[in-house]
């Protein structure tokens, strides 16, 4: 597991090299290698997690502005 660092770094500068040289398909894979890599340490092990819980707080905020309700207890009147 400690060369995992080497390896997410390796990925990064592949994804610059390949950004720098107008490479697109090149940049996004190396960027979800080193993502992937990321997730698979400790450090990154509540990563999942935090996008999940943020995603949910979002849907929960907007479902009433999309569904055009009021929100609950808003004091709106209409």
């Amino acid at each position: 597991m400690s060369s995992v660092g080497v390896l997410i770094l390796f990925a990064i500068v592949g994804a610059v090299i390949c950004a720098k040289c107008r490479v697109p398909m090149g940049a996004v894979v190396f960027s979800l290698v080193a993502l992937v890599l990321f997730v698979a340490t400790p450090a990154g092990q509540g990563l999942p997690e935090a996008v999940a819980s943020f995603l949910s707080t979002v849907d929960d905020s907007t479902t009433p502005a999309l569904n055009g309700e009021a929100p609950a207890g808003s004091g709106a009147v209409g």
